[in-house]
């Protein structure tokens, strides 16, 4: 960051400049899923996991174009990578996903379950379908991927050259497994699933030697959230909520995940890393309330 954005911590609304930090091969010889990674938060994660040295299923529902790119950086950078189309609310195409993984990777090391999507209204107004779509995908898509990577994981067992746990899955969260959010019922709900069903899993699994955690991002320039960060007047109101004040990168979580991911975090087991910049720091009390 600049010395002028230091400086003024306003100032960085078109963007941010990341630090070029050397990435270090931390999973190296590893295999990892990332679901939902042609764009956002899972492009970045799943970038960050290549620069690490891991090879990468590409995981997308639309854009095969969007997800053919994200294997080319990949590959640019020296890992290998595929792309695979699937939904992950369907149970049918989440085994056929991890069929073709197995088939061309080996294996599993890495879940990175990160397929989310939104169905906003006023809860009074949320119909039936927007309420099921939402938990279907961002719960249930996760418990189907978390599943079979758990199975895949205790099948194989701990292979101590590629990494002293059999296995790690990282489900994506947000603030909102802690912070409520109205007109956004069925997105808090699902994520406050998402954390008790990590929780519950992490417990279950560990004496395998699996570990799960989560990632609980707080706003992130992404294209789900345009409307929040696109203009100054929108940006200067989000910044009310970030005692940071700046809106996290996407690279922000892919570097969170790619460290939680590699054998330096491997004390680590069932906690949610929250990467928010502050947001649930309750801001609005930092005068007193």
């Amino acid at each position: 960051m600049s010395n002028q954005q230091q400086n003024h911590p306003a100032a960085p609304y078109p963007s941010v400049v990341m630090p070029q930090c050397p990435a270090q091969r931390v999973l190296t010889g590893q295999k990892a899923l990332v679901t939902g990674a042609n764009s956002g938060i899972g492009k970045a994660v799943a970038i960050a996991l290549g620069n690490a040295g891991a090879s990468v299923m590409v995981n997308y529902l639309r854009s095969e174009e969007q997800a053919r790119e994200v294997v080319d950086q990949i590959e640019a950078g020296g890992s290998r990578a595929i792309a695979h189309r699937a939904d992950v609310s369907d149970e049918t195409q989440v085994l056929a996903m991890y069929a073709r993984m197995k088939e061309e990777m080996g294996t599993i090391d890495i879940l990175i379950n990160n397929a989310g999507l939104q169905q906003d209204a006023p809860f009074d107004e949320m119909t039936l379908a927007q309420w099921q779509q939402v938990i279907q995908v961002n719960l249930t898509g996760q418990f189907l991927c978390a599943r079979e990577a758990v199975r895949e994981f205790k099948r194989r067992g701990v292979v101590p050259e590629v990494s002293c746990s059999a296995g790690k899955i990282i489900c994506m969260s947000s603030v909102h497994e802690i912070i409520p959010w109205a007109g956004h019922v069925n997105y808090a709900a699902s994520k406050g699933g998402v954390m008790l069903m990590m929780k519950s899993i992490a417990q279950e699994v560990a004496p395998h030697r699996i570990r799960v955690n989560s990632i609980a991002p707080g706003a992130v320039r992404t294209p789900i959230n345009t409307a929040a960060w696109q203009t100054p007047e929108a940006y200067e109101r989000l910044m009310t909520l970030v005692p940071y004040k700046r809106i996290g990168e996407p690279e922000d979580i892919g570097r969170a995940a790619a460290w939680l991911a590699s054998d330096h975090a491997d004390y680590i087991n069932g906690i949610s890393l929250v990467v928010d910049g502050g947001m649930t720091l309750y801001p609005g009390f930092a005068t007193g309330g």
